[in-house]
């Protein structure tokens, strides 16, 4: 009936936006912990996959690694933006690799990877301090790799490093 119809699109609705709220998903540590774990899970099952090609047109990956006193040092807002910059570069390269990759398994993960960056990338986007909107106008210290592979490792080293420790931060801030 439509009134039922109505009344699961709207409870669904709810719970997908309570999912992705960002006080909740930085005042839960289980949270953070499952994205961890389903970046694993993801890198693990594009490693299986048969046949994946080599990129022609190599992917452009932002370098996600940092020395933890020199991330501890910066202000939340630099961090996030810093975070934005690097999401922004490997969203990029997750389109970049789909238009090379048409191997199904391949395909499939892709567009997971896709899906969860992109969820981390909007999100982050509604956490500010200084009340304007992320500018594009970065240039994150980056490297070109031709592996599929590569893009799920870049990925599961942002949402467990960086991504970790930020949203750590803000639980200290938010979660009083």
């Amino acid at each position: 009936s439509p009134p039922g119809l109505l009344l699961l699109t709207s409870f669904l609705l709810h719970i997908k936006e309570d999912r992705a709220s960002p006080t909740r998903l930085v005042c839960d540590n289980r949270l953070i912990q499952k994205y961890i774990m389903e970046a694993k899970d993801m890198e693990t099952r594009v490693g299986q996959c048969q046949a994946l090609p080599v990129l022609s047109c190599p992917a452009v990956l932002p370098l996600v690694d940092f020395t933890f006193q020199q991330w501890k040092s910066k202000l939340n807002e630099t961090k996030r933006r810093e975070i934005l910059c690097d999401l922004a570069l490997l969203v990029g390269a997750v389109v970049g690799a789909q238009g090379q990759v048409s191997e199904e398994c391949g395909a499939k993960q892709l567009s997971q990877l896709y899906r969860h960056a992109n969820s981390f990338f909007l999100l982050l986007q509604t956490f500010s301090w200084e009340g304007g909107h992320w500018e594009p106008s970065c240039s994150p210290h980056s490297m070109e790799q031709t592996h599929v592979t590569s893009i799920f490792l870049t990925y599961r080293q942002l949402v467990q490093g960086k991504l970790l420790f930020f949203f750590e931060d803000l639980a200290k801030v938010l979660c009083k």
